[in-house]
């Protein structure tokens, strides 16, 4: 039996799909995929992700353990500061790729994956090794992105601190519409906002305050199928796809979260395919032919289709802002460069692809950091 969120029954009421993602009942769309995502790229757009999981690190070593836990290093964190990791097995290949919060020096917040809880959770506690307390706050944790041009205006109009004032990463304490919250300004889709936390029971009031307060400026719900292809427009992995444990940071062009001068689990490996070069990189494409490449679907030398399978395509659609097919996938090293090019085996039909270099899609008003 799938879980729910604490926002289901607004889901229901308002005429979403439903449909079963990670053990969960989630909305995939309101309106439209297309619909909701241009809501997000012009307005601003509420998602429901209270499927995520939330671990809580507290005790006089917790901060110790979260530094052998993430690749990136969490003791460059002020309080109030949140950074973008990956936590890894001793080989190298990702555990998940989630957000590192320190609240204060015995205090850590970790938001994971929702279809990597179980697993997460062991990963966690078994590093932990008694030396802090675990807490697994995921059930009664409810969690609101608040994404687009005018999500910061809207959700500033509702709180009574400065929430406006924060910069990128970092995150505060509020009220929300009298909801006792924290704010982060983090998110998944490429553009500025909030993700907001607060007890599950209260998720249903603050998610009707946001969208009666947005309503007027175009603010709407939005599903798992906007998420997606906001994501990928950003260039932002999904783990299961893009990532996972059989793939390394370096591979998956996520070095930028790869510290090595502190000790986490993995280092020494990752240290040394550094040192030694990949074989493989994940590289975002552009379709130069009619067709979308899809997950799974077989990657070719340019002009050479019933060849050698050189990689697979791990996530890809038509992109709603720019109108051209897009996607990611893994190919060989010497074949990852910009403006290469590549053949697609879109359901036997060969179709041209060229890498491109970083996002698809990029915001012109980044928020501050």
């Amino acid at each position: 039996m799938p879980s729910r969120t604490s926002l289901f029954e607004q889901h229901v009421a308002a005429g979403a799909k439903i449909v079963d993602f990670a053990g969960f009942e989630m909305p995939l769309q309101y309106t439209g995929i297309v619909d909701e995502h241009r809501a997000v790229r012009t307005a601003a757009g509420l998602f429901d992700v209270g499927h995520m999981g939330e671990f809580v690190l507290a005790g006089a070593r917790c901060a110790e353990v979260a530094r052998r836990l993430s690749a990136n290093d969490t003791g460059r964190l002020a309080d109030g500061q949140a950074i973008y990791t990956v936590m890894c097995r001793e080989e190298g290949g990702i555990v998940d790729d989630c957000i590192f919060y320190r609240h204060d020096a015995e205090r850590f917040l970790i938001v994971v994956n929702a279809a990597n809880i179980a697993k997460d959770w062991e990963h966690v506690v078994a590093v932990a090794d008694g030396q802090c307390d675990v807490r697994d706050e995921s059930e009664s944790t409810g969690l609101i992105a608040v994404q687009g041009p005018r999500a910061v205006d809207l959700v500033a109009s509702l709180s009574d601190g400065p929430v406006a004032e924060l910069s990128s990463f970092w995150f505060a304490s509020a009220r929300i519409a009298g909801v006792t919250a924290t704010v982060a300004r983090t998110g998944y889709t490429g553009e500025d906002g909030f993700e907001v936390f607060c007890g599950a029971p209260d998720a249903p009031r603050l998610w009707s305050a946001l969208i009666e307060a947005g309503r007027a400026d175009g603010v709407k719900p939005c599903g798992l199928g906007a998420r997606d292809t906001l994501r990928l427009e950003a260039r932002l992995c999904l783990y299961g796809n893009d990532i996972d444990e059989t793939t390394t940071p370096w591979e998956a062009g996520l070095g930028w979260v790869v510290k090595l001068d502190h000790e986490f689990v993995g280092r020494d490996a990752l240290a040394r395919q550094k040192s030694d070069g990949v074989r493989r990189r994940l590289v975002g494409f552009t379709m130069r032919e009619r067709g979308i490449a899809r997950h799974g679907m077989a990657i070719h030398a340019a002009g050479d289709p019933a060849g050698e399978r050189v990689g697979e395509v791990t996530s890809g659609t038509t992109s709603p802002t720019l109108g051209v097919a897009i996607g990611m996938g893994y190919v060989p090293d010497r074949m990852s460069k910009p403006g290469s090019r590549l053949t697609i085996d879109v359901r036997g039909k060969a179709v041209a692809a060229e890498i491109v270099k970083g996002p698809f899609y990029k915001r012109a008003d980044p928020p501050p950091q």
